[in-house]
């Protein structure tokens, strides 16, 4: 009885959830899987616990977002070139932007995480969140093909081609480019300590010039780090 009250309440809670993406499933067992961390998998270890988590539908998500983003570029700004392209693309499906996504989406409640990982904050973290909107992507697009997944990139995405921060520049080419024009040596990252498990480390970076302070700086990756440490370099050392 309890089990089917449990299932009654998940269905409703998923109804909510594709009005929310404006997509309904015809299989929620790809909804069910992208909203499922690696924590909340039990009788399982290793590879074939990965399987039965969101990350297989996570590396599909990245390529189809990457795709549609970038053809929305590509018809959004027919004058710009391959550089400003890219930088765009990269600012739009960056750990930040797509967390931003997720909760805009609303995911945070939806996602079925272990004991431990709810208890440490798992539904805010924006590395979780980053990745359920690219596996709730792939959900979508295996669910109903290209077409739909495409409806929900414009849904999400169109609204922030034009924002101010779209064409920014990376930090870390911004800090080399302020390095150079001071006649100093380009800026040196290191990894100053990598903590968390497996499934979700942390990062802690910093970013060194000479005749400076470091600044470190943490994130999910080690390329987050860095561009967080070299935003915040930048930020202590220009008015």
């Amino acid at each position: 009885m309890t089990r089917g009250k449990n299932r009654v309440a998940d269905d409703a809670g998923l109804d909510a959830l594709e009005a929310a993406l404006g997509h309904v499933f015809a299989d929620r067992a790809h909804l069910r899987l992208a909203l499922t961390h690696i924590s909340a998998v039990t009788g399982a270890q290793g590879s074939k616990a990965r399987v039965r988590s969101y990350q297989r539908l996570e590396f599909l998500g990245d390529h189809v977002l990457g795709l549609i983003v970038s053809d929305m570029l590509y018809r959004a700004f027919p004058q710009a070139e391959e550089g400003e392209l890219s930088r765009r693309l990269a600012d739009l499906v960056c750990e930040e932007a797509c967390a931003e996504v997720a909760l805009a989406m609303g995911l945070g409640p939806h996602l079925r995480l272990g004991a431990g990982e709810d208890r440490s904050g798992g539904r805010e973290r924006p590395a979780i969140l980053a990745d359920v909107v690219e596996a709730v992507l792939a959900a979508v697009y295996l669910d109903a093909g290209f077409a739909a997944a495409e409806a929900m990139v414009e849904r999400f995405w169109r609204a922030r081609l034009s924002t101010p921060g779209s064409s920014a520049r990376d930090p870390k080419t911004a800090l080399q480019e302020w390095a150079q024009g001071r006649g100093l040596p380009p800026p040196h990252y290191r990894l100053v300590e990598r903590s968390g498990p497996d499934h979700n480390p942390e990062f802690r970076i910093a970013v060194d010039v000479p005749g400076f302070e470091p600044v470190e700086a943490t994130g999910s990756s080690k390329q987050n780090a860095q561009k967080t440490a070299a935003a915040a370099f930048l930020q202590r050392v220009t008015p």
